[in-house]
């Protein structure tokens, strides 16, 4: 069996803002997606994603982010076999964090962090 090779991207390849257009898609659960996401991106836990593809722009390019990558390399592997144009963001939102990238948290009065 021949390995898969993943489409990514690290963190400090991503501009600051992105521009317009662009999709960044968290994947991560509801919980982690509360406690810190980055501002502006679109939430759709992998448990979901199959139920809400419709919500994806099919000519946007699309960048997948979890905590660490795995999931969202799984994310992008099964984009791109379906039409998509997505890249897995490197090390996910704990590199994402430690460059000190913007991020929000749902939880009122809380600091945004990676759980």
């Amino acid at each position: 069996m021949v390995p898969v090779t993943v489409p990514s991207v690290a963190v400090s390849e991503l501009p600051a803002r992105l521009p317009d257009g662009v999709v960044l898609l968290d994947v991560r659960e509801g919980d982690e997606w509360a406690a810190g996401h980055v501002p502006g991106a679109l939430h759709i836990p992998m448990s979901e994603l199959v139920g809400r593809l419709d919500e994806l722009p099919g000519d946007r390019e699309i960048y997948v982010l979890c905590r660490v990558g795995e999931r969202s390399a799984l994310v992008t592997q099964y984009l791109n076999a379906h039409g998509w144009d997505a890249a897995n963001v490197d090390g996910g939102m704990r590199v994402w964090a430690a460059h000190g990238r913007p991020m929000v948290a749902e939880i009122d009065g809380a600091e945004p962090e990676v759980i």
